[in-house]
């Protein structure tokens, strides 16, 4: 009974890695209506990578509450999640720029799970991470480029640009700056979870008014808002 109980959340992050490889297909069908829907493959992916992040959430919560934290999970969670949350959103932005035009150059959006790994490898040895994040983590990343992508399929952008964004998001996983979670230990504190209630009451309007686009603000925000709590 305790091996069953051990492996329960491993199951639960196996599903995260399952609906992060079902993306990465998906993400090959880019502009392709998918499923019997008239939702395109990119739309999918999305879908996908938001079942991901749910059994991300779901893996950790229940291997807390069965007493089931162990270095394998975490270690299966860092792969999961580079599938996920590096390696689907990256492809999904590489057939786009495939469709826009970009050729070969479509191939630096391999740099997000490329940095993506970095990131989590280094926040697996790294145990100052609880409260506070070093440099961007890998689902910001994907959230990022989920309201990316969502733009990008219907306003091109430069290349230049696009590709300027890519290196940029890679960087910003493996900088040394210091990034606030949303876990907040004292809710009254509003001096201590300033920047906490900022980001989630502008992501939910930021969204409400400009559908998955405003993902990518909120994200821009969450790294602007970090810069700004650092400084205090």
């Amino acid at each position: 009974m305790n091996a069953i109980r051990n492996n329960i959340p491993n199951a639960i992050t196996s599903l995260n890695l399952l609906f992060g490889c079902m993306a990465c297909i998906m993400a090959f069908h880019c502009y392709d209506p998918m499923c019997c829907s008239d939702l395109k493959g990119y739309e999918w992916a999305y879908i996908l990578i938001a079942l991901s992040a749910v059994a991300d959430f779901l893996d950790g919560l229940v291997a807390r509450l069965l007493n089931a934290v162990s270095g394998i999970g975490k270690e299966l969670d860092s792969l999961a999640d580079l599938v996920s949350f590096g390696l689907a959103p990256s492809l999904v932005l590489y057939n786009m720029m495939l469709g826009h035009g970009a050729g070969h150059w479509a191939l630096i959006a391999l740099l997000i799970p490329v940095f993506g790994a970095l990131r989590l490898a280094r926040f697996n040895v790294d145990t100052n991470q609880a409260t506070t994040f070093t440099g961007v983590p890998i689902p910001a990343n994907a959230i990022f480029w989920i309201g990316f992508t969502a733009w990008y399929a219907i306003h091109p952008l430069p290349l230049w640009a696009v590709i300027l964004l890519i290196v940029a998001m890679a960087l910003l996983m493996v900088c040394n700056l210091r990034m606030f979670s949303l876990k907040m230990h004292n809710l009254s504190s509003l001096n201590e979870n300033w920047a906490q209630y900022l980001q989630v009451v502008a992501t939910v309007v930021l969204v409400a008014l400009m559908g998955l686009p405003g993902l990518a603000i909120a994200i821009a925000l969450y790294v602007l808002l970090s810069v700004i709590k650092r400084e205090k």
